[in-house]
Protein backbone atom coordinates (compact mmCIF):
# COMPACT_ATOMS: atom_id res chain seq x y z
CA UNK A 1 0.00 0.00 0.00
CA UNK A 2 1.41 3.40 -0.94
CA UNK A 3 0.83 6.67 0.81
CA UNK A 4 -0.89 9.38 -1.22
CA UNK A 5 -1.34 13.11 -1.14
CA UNK A 6 -4.85 12.65 0.25
CA UNK A 7 -3.63 11.03 3.50
CA UNK A 8 -0.92 13.64 4.06
CA UNK A 9 -3.38 16.45 3.32
CA UNK A 10 -5.87 14.95 5.76
CA UNK A 11 -3.33 14.97 8.59
CA UNK A 12 -2.04 18.47 7.85
CA UNK A 13 -5.53 19.86 7.33
CA UNK A 14 -6.69 18.13 10.49
CA UNK A 15 -3.91 19.78 12.50
CA UNK A 16 -4.92 23.20 11.14
CA UNK A 17 -8.54 22.58 12.13
CA UNK A 18 -7.48 21.34 15.58
CA UNK A 19 -5.46 24.49 16.24
CA UNK A 20 -8.20 26.79 14.95
CA UNK A 21 -10.96 24.83 16.65
CA UNK A 22 -9.13 24.80 19.99
CA UNK A 23 -8.65 28.58 19.81
CA UNK A 24 -12.34 29.20 19.11
CA UNK A 25 -13.43 26.60 21.67
CA UNK A 26 -11.34 28.29 24.36
CA UNK A 27 -12.71 31.69 23.31
CA UNK A 28 -16.27 30.41 23.58
CA UNK A 29 -15.72 28.49 26.82
CA UNK A 30 -13.97 31.42 28.50
CA UNK A 31 -16.64 33.86 27.30
CA UNK A 32 -19.45 31.61 28.52
CA UNK A 33 -17.76 31.12 31.89
CA UNK A 34 -17.28 34.88 32.24
CA UNK A 35 -20.97 35.49 31.52
CA UNK A 36 -21.89 32.95 34.19
CA UNK A 37 -19.78 34.80 36.76
CA UNK A 38 -16.85 32.37 36.99
CA UNK A 39 -13.75 33.96 38.53
CA UNK A 40 -11.07 35.00 35.97
CA UNK A 41 -8.35 32.92 37.63
CA UNK A 42 -10.51 29.78 37.50
CA UNK A 43 -11.11 30.45 33.80
CA UNK A 44 -7.38 30.94 33.23
CA UNK A 45 -6.21 27.83 35.09
CA UNK A 46 -9.07 25.39 34.49
CA UNK A 47 -11.29 26.35 31.54
CA UNK A 48 -8.45 27.43 29.25
CA UNK A 49 -6.31 24.47 30.36
CA UNK A 50 -9.08 22.02 29.54
CA UNK A 51 -9.73 23.71 26.20
CA UNK A 52 -6.10 23.54 25.08
CA UNK A 53 -6.08 19.79 25.82
CA UNK A 54 -9.28 19.22 23.84
CA UNK A 55 -7.46 18.32 20.56
CA UNK A 56 -5.53 15.49 22.20
CA UNK A 57 -8.63 14.18 24.00
CA UNK A 58 -10.76 14.15 20.85
CA UNK A 59 -8.04 12.53 18.72
CA UNK A 60 -7.42 9.79 21.30
CA UNK A 61 -11.11 9.20 21.97
CA UNK A 62 -12.00 9.02 18.27
CA UNK A 63 -9.04 6.75 17.52
CA UNK A 64 -10.10 4.31 20.24
CA UNK A 65 -13.76 4.45 19.16
CA UNK A 66 -12.72 3.48 15.63
CA UNK A 67 -10.66 0.53 16.87
CA UNK A 68 -7.19 2.08 17.12
CA UNK A 69 -6.53 2.41 20.88
CA UNK A 70 -2.77 2.25 20.31
CA UNK A 71 -2.90 5.60 18.54
CA UNK A 72 -4.74 7.10 21.51
CA UNK A 73 -2.27 5.72 24.05
CA UNK A 74 0.65 6.85 21.88
CA UNK A 75 -0.86 10.33 21.54
CA UNK A 76 -1.14 10.72 25.33
CA UNK A 77 2.37 9.50 26.17
CA UNK A 78 3.90 11.13 23.09
CA UNK A 79 2.31 14.49 23.91
CA UNK A 80 3.77 14.38 27.43
CA UNK A 81 7.22 13.54 26.07
CA UNK A 82 6.91 16.21 23.36
CA UNK A 83 5.75 18.86 25.85
CA UNK A 84 8.89 18.49 27.95
CA UNK A 85 11.48 17.44 25.38
CA UNK A 86 10.49 19.60 22.42
CA UNK A 87 8.20 22.38 23.68
CA UNK A 88 10.06 23.22 26.90
CA UNK A 89 13.45 22.48 25.32
CA UNK A 90 12.98 24.81 22.35
CA UNK A 91 11.37 27.48 24.55
CA UNK A 92 14.35 27.48 26.93
CA UNK A 93 16.73 27.69 23.97
CA UNK A 94 14.95 30.88 22.87
CA UNK A 95 14.49 32.33 26.38
CA UNK A 96 15.89 30.86 29.64
CA UNK A 97 13.07 30.43 32.15
CA UNK A 98 12.84 31.44 35.81
CA UNK A 99 10.11 29.81 37.91
CA UNK A 100 9.04 30.94 41.37
CA UNK A 101 5.31 30.29 41.57
CA UNK A 102 3.93 28.71 44.74
CA UNK A 103 1.21 27.11 42.62
CA UNK A 104 3.80 25.12 40.69
CA UNK A 105 5.30 23.80 43.91
CA UNK A 106 1.91 22.25 44.67
CA UNK A 107 1.37 20.90 41.15
CA UNK A 108 4.61 18.89 40.94
CA UNK A 109 3.60 16.35 43.65
CA UNK A 110 0.28 15.84 41.87
CA UNK A 111 2.11 15.20 38.60
CA UNK A 112 4.29 12.55 40.29
CA UNK A 113 1.26 10.88 41.90
CA UNK A 114 -0.57 10.69 38.57
CA UNK A 115 2.56 9.40 36.81
CA UNK A 116 2.86 6.64 39.43
CA UNK A 117 -0.83 5.80 39.00
CA UNK A 118 -0.31 5.34 35.26
CA UNK A 119 2.52 2.87 36.00
CA UNK A 120 0.25 0.82 38.28
CA UNK A 121 -2.46 0.66 35.60
CA UNK A 122 0.04 -0.19 32.85
CA UNK A 123 1.91 -2.86 34.81
CA UNK A 124 -0.28 -5.87 33.97
CA UNK A 125 -0.09 -5.08 30.25
CA UNK A 126 -3.87 -4.70 29.88
CA UNK A 127 -5.51 -1.31 29.65
CA UNK A 128 -9.21 -1.76 30.19
CA UNK A 129 -12.52 -0.13 31.04
CA UNK A 130 -11.92 0.25 34.78
CA UNK A 131 -8.48 1.71 34.15
CA UNK A 132 -10.22 4.39 32.09
CA UNK A 133 -12.80 4.97 34.82
CA UNK A 134 -10.02 5.45 37.40
CA UNK A 135 -8.15 7.93 35.21
CA UNK A 136 -11.25 9.95 34.27
CA UNK A 137 -12.32 10.04 37.92
CA UNK A 138 -8.82 11.30 38.67
CA UNK A 139 -9.36 14.01 36.04
CA UNK A 140 -12.53 15.10 37.81
CA UNK A 141 -10.69 15.25 41.16
CA UNK A 142 -7.86 17.20 39.52
CA UNK A 143 -10.27 19.78 38.05
CA UNK A 144 -11.98 20.24 41.43
CA UNK A 145 -8.55 20.64 43.06
CA UNK A 146 -7.55 23.21 40.45
CA UNK A 147 -10.70 25.21 41.14
CA UNK A 148 -9.95 25.22 44.87
CA UNK A 149 -6.33 26.11 44.13
CA UNK A 150 -7.41 29.03 41.96
CA UNK A 151 -9.79 30.26 44.67
CA UNK A 152 -7.13 30.15 47.38
CA UNK A 153 -4.13 31.37 45.34
CA UNK A 154 -2.75 34.68 46.45
CA UNK A 155 -2.92 37.56 44.01
CA UNK A 156 0.84 37.95 44.42
CA UNK A 157 1.41 34.52 42.87
CA UNK A 158 3.05 35.18 39.46
CA UNK A 159 1.16 32.29 37.85
CA UNK A 160 -2.16 33.76 38.99
CA UNK A 161 -1.41 37.17 37.47
CA UNK A 162 -0.03 35.70 34.23
CA UNK A 163 -3.04 33.37 33.81
CA UNK A 164 -5.49 36.24 34.18
CA UNK A 165 -3.53 38.44 31.76
CA UNK A 166 -3.68 35.72 29.07
CA UNK A 167 -7.47 35.31 29.15
CA UNK A 168 -9.26 35.63 25.79
CA UNK A 169 -11.15 38.83 25.04
CA UNK A 170 -14.55 39.40 26.61
CA UNK A 171 -17.45 38.66 24.27
CA UNK A 172 -21.25 38.64 24.54
CA UNK A 173 -22.92 35.42 25.71
CA UNK A 174 -24.63 34.55 22.37
CA UNK A 175 -21.32 34.95 20.52
CA UNK A 176 -19.54 32.93 23.21
CA UNK A 177 -22.02 30.06 22.91
CA UNK A 178 -21.72 30.17 19.10
CA UNK A 179 -17.93 29.82 19.23
CA UNK A 180 -18.16 27.16 21.95
CA UNK A 181 -20.33 24.97 19.73
CA UNK A 182 -18.55 25.88 16.47
CA UNK A 183 -15.14 25.27 18.05
CA UNK A 184 -16.21 21.83 19.24
CA UNK A 185 -17.51 20.89 15.79
CA UNK A 186 -14.29 22.10 14.15
CA UNK A 187 -12.29 20.07 16.69
CA UNK A 188 -14.32 16.96 15.89
CA UNK A 189 -13.76 17.39 12.16
CA UNK A 190 -10.03 18.00 12.67
CA UNK A 191 -9.72 14.95 14.92
CA UNK A 192 -11.52 12.79 12.35
CA UNK A 193 -9.15 13.88 9.57
CA UNK A 194 -6.04 13.36 11.73
CA UNK A 195 -7.08 9.88 12.88
CA UNK A 196 -8.00 8.69 9.39
CA UNK A 197 -4.84 10.10 7.79
CA UNK A 198 -2.56 8.86 10.58
CA UNK A 199 -3.95 5.32 10.46
CA UNK A 200 -3.58 5.20 6.67
CA UNK A 201 0.03 6.44 6.92
CA UNK A 202 0.79 3.84 9.60
CA UNK A 203 -0.57 1.05 7.42
CA UNK A 204 1.29 2.34 4.35
CA UNK A 205 4.65 2.25 6.14
CA UNK A 206 3.89 -0.93 8.04
CA UNK A 207 4.37 0.64 11.47
CA UNK A 208 2.09 0.51 14.48
CA UNK A 209 -0.63 2.97 15.40
CA UNK A 210 1.26 3.41 18.69
CA UNK A 211 4.35 4.81 16.96
CA UNK A 212 2.27 7.14 14.78
CA UNK A 213 0.55 8.40 17.93
CA UNK A 214 3.90 8.90 19.67
CA UNK A 215 5.37 10.88 16.77
CA UNK A 216 3.28 12.53 14.04
CA UNK A 217 0.08 12.93 16.05
CA UNK A 218 1.81 13.94 19.29
CA UNK A 219 3.96 16.56 17.57
CA UNK A 220 1.04 17.94 15.58
CA UNK A 221 -1.26 18.30 18.60
CA UNK A 222 1.59 19.88 20.61
CA UNK A 223 2.35 22.64 18.08
CA UNK A 224 -0.10 25.11 19.70
CA UNK A 225 1.65 24.61 23.06
CA UNK A 226 5.02 25.24 21.38
CA UNK A 227 3.88 28.52 19.84
CA UNK A 228 2.15 29.65 23.04
CA UNK A 229 5.19 28.74 25.18
CA UNK A 230 7.68 30.65 23.03
CA UNK A 231 5.41 33.71 22.92
CA UNK A 232 4.76 33.48 26.66
CA UNK A 233 8.47 33.20 27.44
CA UNK A 234 9.20 36.26 25.28
CA UNK A 235 6.60 38.18 27.28
CA UNK A 236 8.23 37.15 30.55
CA UNK A 237 5.39 34.80 31.57
CA UNK A 238 7.79 32.06 32.67
CA UNK A 239 5.58 30.60 35.41
CA UNK A 240 2.70 30.28 32.96
CA UNK A 241 4.91 28.42 30.46
CA UNK A 242 5.94 25.78 33.02
CA UNK A 243 2.43 25.71 34.49
CA UNK A 244 0.88 25.04 31.07
CA UNK A 245 3.28 22.14 30.46
CA UNK A 246 2.59 20.56 33.86
CA UNK A 247 -1.16 21.10 33.46
CA UNK A 248 -1.16 19.73 29.92
CA UNK A 249 0.72 16.60 31.02
CA UNK A 250 -1.73 16.06 33.85
CA UNK A 251 -4.69 16.40 31.47
CA UNK A 252 -2.96 14.01 29.03
CA UNK A 253 -2.22 11.37 31.67
CA UNK A 254 -5.75 11.46 33.07
CA UNK A 255 -8.11 12.47 30.26
CA UNK A 256 -6.30 11.73 26.99
CA UNK A 257 -5.07 8.37 28.32
CA UNK A 258 -8.32 7.53 30.08
CA UNK A 259 -10.60 7.83 27.04
CA UNK A 260 -8.98 5.06 24.93
CA UNK A 261 -9.15 2.63 27.86
CA UNK A 262 -12.79 3.48 28.50
CA UNK A 263 -13.87 3.18 24.87
CA UNK A 264 -11.65 0.36 23.56
CA UNK A 265 -9.83 -1.86 26.10
CA UNK A 266 -6.65 -3.34 24.68
CA UNK A 267 -3.48 -5.28 25.42
CA UNK A 268 -0.59 -2.84 25.58
CA UNK A 269 2.49 -3.15 23.42
CA UNK A 270 5.34 -4.21 25.72
CA UNK A 271 7.34 -1.16 24.56
CA UNK A 272 4.77 1.19 26.10
CA UNK A 273 5.94 0.55 29.67
CA UNK A 274 9.65 -0.12 29.20
CA UNK A 275 10.37 2.44 26.47
CA UNK A 276 7.78 5.19 26.20
CA UNK A 277 6.61 5.40 29.80
CA UNK A 278 10.22 5.24 31.03
CA UNK A 279 11.22 8.17 28.80
CA UNK A 280 8.22 10.15 30.04
CA UNK A 281 9.19 9.51 33.67
CA UNK A 282 12.84 10.43 33.08
CA UNK A 283 11.87 13.73 31.44
CA UNK A 284 9.36 14.48 34.21
CA UNK A 285 12.03 13.95 36.88
CA UNK A 286 14.47 16.13 34.92
CA UNK A 287 11.79 18.83 34.68
CA UNK A 288 11.32 18.70 38.46
CA UNK A 289 15.01 19.13 39.21
CA UNK A 290 15.29 21.97 36.71
CA UNK A 291 12.32 23.74 38.27
CA UNK A 292 13.79 23.18 41.73
CA UNK A 293 17.11 24.55 40.52
CA UNK A 294 20.11 22.45 39.54
CA UNK A 295 22.30 25.43 40.44
CA UNK A 296 21.21 25.93 44.04
CA UNK A 297 18.29 28.29 43.51
CA UNK A 298 14.65 27.57 42.76
CA UNK A 299 13.41 27.84 39.23
CA UNK A 300 16.04 27.97 36.50
CA UNK A 301 15.74 26.35 33.08
CA UNK A 302 18.83 27.45 31.17
CA UNK A 303 19.65 27.28 27.49
CA UNK A 304 22.03 24.38 28.18
CA UNK A 305 19.27 22.42 29.89
CA UNK A 306 16.90 23.28 27.04
CA UNK A 307 19.47 21.94 24.59
CA UNK A 308 19.76 18.72 26.60
CA UNK A 309 15.97 18.27 26.47
CA UNK A 310 15.91 18.73 22.69
CA UNK A 311 18.80 16.26 22.26
CA UNK A 312 17.06 13.68 24.44
CA UNK A 313 13.85 14.12 22.46
CA UNK A 314 15.70 13.81 19.14
CA UNK A 315 17.42 10.66 20.38
CA UNK A 316 14.05 9.23 21.42
CA UNK A 317 12.62 9.83 17.95
CA UNK A 318 15.69 8.22 16.38
CA UNK A 319 15.25 5.17 18.63
CA UNK A 320 11.59 4.90 17.62
CA UNK A 321 12.58 5.02 13.96
CA UNK A 322 15.24 2.33 14.33
CA UNK A 323 12.94 0.03 16.32
CA UNK A 324 10.10 0.53 13.82
CA UNK A 325 12.28 -0.22 10.81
Amino acid sequence: MSIGLLEISAVLGGFVLLVWGADKFVLGAAGTARSLGVAPLIIGLVVVGFGTSAPEMLVSGLAAYEGNPGLGVGNALGSNITNIGLVLGLTALFTPLTVHSETLKREFPVLFIVTALVFVLFYNGYFGFWDGVILLFGLLVFVIWMVRLAMTSRKSDPLAKEAEEELPEEIALPKAIFWLVAGLLILLLGARLVVWGAVEIAHAFGISDLVIGLTIVAIGTSLPELAASIIGARRGEHDLVIGNIIGSNLFNSLGVLGLPALLQPAVLDENVLFRDYSVMVALTIFLYFMARGLHGEFGKVTRVEGGVLVLVYTGYLAALYVMSV
